[in-house]
């Protein structure tokens, strides 16, 4: 791992690609270092925390961020929240480590650094980080459509249970298959069943999703088919079917969030391409809206996202915000020769 100096004033004429992790990057610990280094991160942590109250069951989110304990980090209803938070700390930590200011809304608030971001993507939750970072909407409306996805995904998972209490959906991590072969695994292991791709996240290694009977079928149906399998410790089966009832809940605090058209290229993990900004801001939105919904259900094709984001580069840096170095690992595998600064604490590092 190198380490790399913080960029100087020199720097900050820069384009940069800005990535925003997803659930699955919470660590106990998590923005705990930006909060210490940036008043502009400790400012968003502190408001996060007067805003949510004590709907994370009594606990500040800081405190469980930096904190834990592990096991209640990693709740949905928790990590969501905890993920965008931490990133957008981080993000106006940046801002005004690179002397723009740390911004109330938007690329940077209307700082220097705001004609040089072209592009932001986000792995799943990461999408709604990289949109409140293109301007499309506040902090703190971001942060009540996080919560509420966190929360309507833990119930909408905690809805499903076995006889004995037992989770009744699940995800699965297939390495070493392509797109094709994942669709054969899913026909052959569904079984009456909810089965499907859920995460395209880089080559060979792609996430299945569904009822937690077909999950078990697809470990042994990807042995016999030469691949390996995991079963992952998640609340249940997210971007599948099963996740219907969070969709609808999504939706309706959607259509009542106010939103404004991208001020830069945001990646959709639905299509795997940026979102649509040619047409009137009300039909923009209204795309962003429902693609939104369509996210808790469909498949993430975050190898596309960034597929394209390399295409369209032109030399930009690419920046993987906080928490982890998840994304860039993932790139490493998509792209080589593909570098990306990751800023998990204020010193940035090549993952």
């Amino acid at each position: 791992m190198v380490t790399m100096t913080n960029p100087g004033p020199s720097n900050t004429s820069r384009s940069r690609i800005v990535l925003c992790p997803g659930q699955g990057a919470q660590a106990v610990g998590m923005g705990r270092a930006w909060a210490g280094a940036s008043t502009e991160a400790r400012t968003v942590f502190e408001k996060a925390d007067r805003l949510l109250g004590d709907r994370l069951g009594g606990e500040r989110l800081s405190t469980l961020c930096f904190e834990g304990p592990a096991d209640r980090l990693n709740r949905t209803d928790v990590s969501q929240p905890a993920i965008y938070v931490a990133g957008v700390a981080c993000w106006r930590g940046l801002l005004a480590k690179w002397g723009s200011g740390g911004g109330t809304n938007g690329v940077g608030g209307g700082g220097a650094i705001e004609s040089h971001v072209v592009a932001t993507a986000g792995l799943s939750l990461g999408e709604y980080t990289a949109l409140h970072i293109a301007g499309v909407f506040s902090f703190e409306d971001g942060l009540e459509l996080v919560a509420l996805r966190g929360r309507a995904m833990q119930d909408a998972a905690d809805q499903i249970r076995q006889p004995d209490g037992s989770a009744g959906s699940g995800m699965v991590a297939i390495i070493g298959a392509d797109e094709a072969q994942v669709n054969e695994l899913c026909d052959r292991s569904r079984g009456g069943e909810v089965l499907v791709p859920a995460n395209f996240n880089s080559p060979g290694q792609i996430v299945v999703s569904g009822s937690i009977g077909a999950c078990g079928r697809a470990v042994e149906v990807a042995g016999s088919m030469g691949l390996r399998a995991t079963a992952l410790p998640v609340a249940g089966a997210f971007h599948s079917p099963l996740m219907s009832p969070a969709a609808d809940r999504l939706g309706e605090k959607l259509e009542s969030t106010p939103m404004s058209a991208p001020r830069v290229d945001v990646m959709s993990n639905v299509t795997g391409e940026a979102h649509d900004r040619s047409g009137d801001a009300s039909a923009v939105v209204g795309m962003i809206r429902r693609r939104l919904v369509e996210q808790l259900t469909k498949p993430v094709r975050w190898e596309q996202n960034c597929r394209g984001l390399v295409g369209r580069a032109g030399g930009a840096d690419f920046v993987e915000l906080a928490p982890g170095r998840t994304l860039a690992g993932l790139m490493r595998r998509i792209d080589k020769a593909t570098k990306v600064l990751a800023y998990d604490e204020p010193e940035s590092t090549h993952a």
